[in-house]
């Protein structure tokens, strides 16, 4: 009896011997491979975050890291049920993240480079805690993702049409209500002023940051991926559309009160234009999750 029982118990304590021995190597390993990251990122961060702190456009990307870190760790007991597996297919998403990286850098492009860091957590994160795991976090993965900029190319070649989309719907609303308007590309004539529809006022300000409501409405709300991707979809149109009643709305007080519109509400309508765009797709969630989620 004592000799089976030797014998049974000797693998045991040595698992658990190899499990206490290895621990210190894992956290090693982690601690290599965040002072990497950091070496390599360090720069590419804190540019993106200076972007964050200067432009107004971009201010939202403040909110998104410590927002993605809340949402991850508030569903840790779900990621953390599932048990942590090496998953050598990870390293192509590492790869990859690794490769645009290079790219964005001998390519002078901030988007790809920032966008990098983003791909490459997730690569890393399933390199070292397997699928299951990776699944429970792709959704702080996403809010991630949105905190990079659009790239200056795309911005610059939507913000034009946009310009005169809002300039030219803009001007046929003043007209409807009875308002002397005559538009010459993006600026609006009125009787007693003229108003420029300039590149902030293209509405892809506001399209960021709704997207990201969108995106968060959906997983609070919705159950199912079709309902969360229209409201995400949505969210496009209803940005564009709400940038036109704000210009609309600037032409006719300028008609009226020109110090009023140039100054309070001008300032003012930037937010005023963001809620009621959330306000939109709060209602448009719930009325997707009543209609189309299972019950």
């Amino acid at each position: 009896m004592g000799a089976v029982y030797g014998a049974t118990k000797q693998p045991e304590e040595s698992s658990a011997a190899l499990g206490r021995s290895s621990t210190p190597v894992l956290w090693l390993q982690a601690g290599v491979i965040l002072a990497l990251i950091a070496f390599l990122f360090w720069d590419v961060l804190a540019d993106m975050a200076h972007d964050w702190w200067t432009e107004p456009s971009l201010s939202q990307g403040l909110l998104l890291p410590p927002l993605a870190l809340y949402i991850a760790w508030i569903h840790r007991k779900r990621t953390f049920a599932y048990a942590a597996q090496l998953d050598s297919r990870g390293l192509l998403v590492s790869a990859a993240g690794c490769f645009m990286f290079v790219l964005g850098k001998l390519a002078s492009e901030d988007f790809t480079t920032r966008l990098s860091f983003v791909v490459l957590l997730a690569g890393l994160l399933w390199t070292f805690w397997g699928v299951p795991r990776l699944r429970t976090l792709v959704f702080p993965l996403l809010i991630l993702a949105c905190m990079v900029p659009l790239p200056v190319l795309l911005y610059n070649s939507l913000a034009a049409p946009l310009q005169l989309f809002s300039s030219d719907m803009a001007s046929r609303i003043a007209q409807a209500l009875g308002v002397s308007v005559f538009r010459d590309g993006n600026i609006i004539q009125l009787a007693n002023t003229s108003l420029g529809v300039e590149e902030a006022c293209s509405g892809l300000n506001s399209l960021s940051a709704l997207i990201v409501g969108a995106l968060l409405f959906g997983y609070l709300i919705c159950t199912r991926l079709l309902t969360r991707t229209i409201l995400v979809v949505a969210a496009i149109p209803l940005a564009i559309l709400v940038n036109v009643v704000r210009v609309a709305g600037t032409a006719l007080l300028a008609d009226q009160h020109e110090e009023f519109a140039m100054g309070f509400y001008h300032s003012f309508s930037g937010w005023l234009v963001f809620v009621v765009g959330a306000g939109v797709l709060y209602l448009m969630g719930r009325a997707l999750h009543a209609v189309a989620d299972p019950k």
